[in-house]
């Protein structure tokens, strides 16, 4: 179920689900029960966004990024402690530069102050469970910036996850980041780090959201064609020619989607780990082309659907060797695998069977026992959000089990398709190895295939585990 946003701020409070449910922050409870209502093919859960609940109840003030009144903070609060008291598993917000909305201005919550945060906090602490979920961009201010969410964990007394990635640019601030929430812990905080298990990145293609030409002068008359009219278009020999010579006049999103040395070939099966030699910049070289040509080449491959990677963090030294490390943290938990989030540009909702494959199989080096990856995936996690239930296969617990056969596991690579509301789009990525997904006891998917089997729930809050 997709939220529409900040598509116009005039248009909040009401905030539209694609799927016709009627929703505002009033009639949150309702809404979840709308949601119990319903069946599904897994459990479902929710959080309590930030962003919408800044922008409900200041309204223009809260998109614009104005500071809130006491009354403001007030009102936010309640309604968060309300959704949480009402099932939703924690709140999340975002302070981070890379998150934008649709008309490209900084979110609603990069600047809110601690004052805002603090109360909402003070708030969920009283209601005794849930979690605060942060990525936050930290810059020259860790100190400051983990000394505020360090205080909200210590007047909540909530679990604060904050994710942690090595950037390129400061390829140190993880390892300073994972420290200080080590020593939190040892003061009795419960602060966690949330990594990803691969680099994050994005995918470049012509079918998809970014490629490598976007913003030169040449193809701004074609970006807005349907797809075989755009690829038509970018047969032509001259206009390949253009495209190669010129450069992106947006140097920021060119640096994103035109470095060269640092953009490969994903592949089928893919690979997620390329050496450096593998690059578009190194291919071109002993191929003696200009590494803009081979890009374009390779880009219009199957028909135009070709798909390369760019990872832009947790990736500074060319290897994943620093996220292993990440991974290995008693204070970490190996999440983040985007599903439902910039599906034009990623899909990381993979991360869980590249765990299995790529870290307890096919790595030449530094590979895990797969029971430890398994346990990674279940219980850590559950127990990090408090669901007591499942995570484990013990007597009295949730009967949620994947059957897999370990040899055929694995990826294939991204693709398209056109399923979303109103025929949108979106990148999926389809597995193998999985014999039978069974939740709650009943089988809802056989090889892949759905068995129409919904025995999926909305889940309300914590669980206490079994007697």
């Amino acid at each position: 179920m997709l939220v529409k946003l900040m598509e116009g701020v005039e248009d909040i409070p009401e905030v539209v689900l694609t799927e016709g449910l009627p929703w505002n922050w009033q009639t949150f409870p309702q809404f979840l029960d709308a949601l119990d209502a319903r069946s599904y093919d897994l459990d479902v859960a929710t959080q309590v966004p930030h962003a919408a609940l800044r922008v409900y109840v200041m309204g223009q003030r809260g998109a614009d990024r104005e500071d809130a009144t006491e009354a403001d903070r007030q009102r936010m609060a309640q309604l968060a402690a309300e959704g949480i008291g009402a099932g939703a598993l924690g709140f999340s917000t975002s302070r981070t530069l890379n998150h934008k909305t649709l008309d490209g201005r900084s979110i609603p919550t990069l600047t809110a102050a601690e004052d805002e945060l603090a109360t909402i906090a003070g708030a969920i602490g009283k209601v005794g469970k849930g979690w605060m979920q942060v990525i936050a961009d930290f810059d020259d201010q860790l100190e400051p910036e983990f000394a505020m969410l360090r205080r909200l964990s210590q007047s909540s007394r909530r679990p604060v996850s904050i994710t942690v990635l090595e950037r390129d640019s400061k390829p140190l601030e993880w390892r300073h980041l994972l420290d200080r929430i080590e020593r939190a812990n040892a003061d009795g905080l419960p602060m966690l780090g949330q990594v990803l298990n691969r680099p994050t990145g994005i995918m470049l293609g012509f079918e998809i959201s970014q490629n490598p030409f976007l913003s030169c002068p040449s193809f701004a008359a074609i970006a807005h064609l349907p797809f075989a009219q755009k690829i038509a278009a970018l047969r032509d020999p001259a206009l390949r020619e253009r495209l190669i010579a010129e450069r992106n006049t947006d140097k920021a999103l060119g640096k994103r989607v035109a470095t060269w040395e640092r953009i490969f070939e994903l592949g089928d099966p893919p690979n997620y780990e390329p050496p450096a030699e593998q690059s578009v910049a190194a291919r071109a070289v002993r191929m003696g082309v200009e590494p803009a040509a081979l890009a374009y080449d390779l880009l219009m491959q199957d028909g135009g659907k070709k798909i390369l990677y760019r990872p832009l963090s947790n990736y500074a030294h060319g290897n994943l060797d620093t996220v292993r490390e990440m991974m290995t943290h008693p204070n970490t938990l190996v999440s983040l695998g985007d599903g439902g989030a910039h599906v034009g540009v990623l899909c990381d909702a993979s991360a869980p069977t590249y765990l299995l494959t790529h870290w307890t199989r096919d790595r030449g080096t530094g590979r895990f026992p797969v029971s430890w990856a398994i346990k990674r995936l279940t219980r850590d996690n559950a127990r990090a959000l408090g669901l007591h239930d499942r995570g484990v296969i013990a007597r009295g617990y949730k009967a949620d089990v994947n059957v897999i056969d370990y040899d055929r596991l694995g990826l294939h690579g991204p693709e398209v398709v056109y399923d979303l509301p109103a025929g949108g789009r979106r990148m999926v990525q389809r597995g193998r190895g999985y014999e039978a997904t069974i939740v709650s006891g009943v089988m809802v998917h056989r090889e892949g295939a759905a068995t129409g089997a919904l025995p999926g729930r909305l889940i309300r809050g914590a669980q206490d585990a079994p007697a």
